[in-house]
């Protein structure tokens, strides 16, 4: 059975793509990006296989 570990990233509205793709270069993928405490930060939910 796979098993996974999982991150929480803060997104910086006008950075977004540079530092996803920073994290997916490290294998990780993108589950799910909710909203922040404020309007320019949003939360990216992260998995990679342990």
């Amino acid at each position: 059975m796979q098993k996974w570990e999982y991150v929480t990233v803060p997104l910086l509205v006008h950075a977004t793509k540079q530092i996803l793709d920073n994290w997916g270069e490290d294998g990780w993928e993108l589950v799910q990006v909710v909203p922040g405490p404020n309007p320019e930060q949003l939360v990216a939910y992260m998995k990679r296989p342990k």
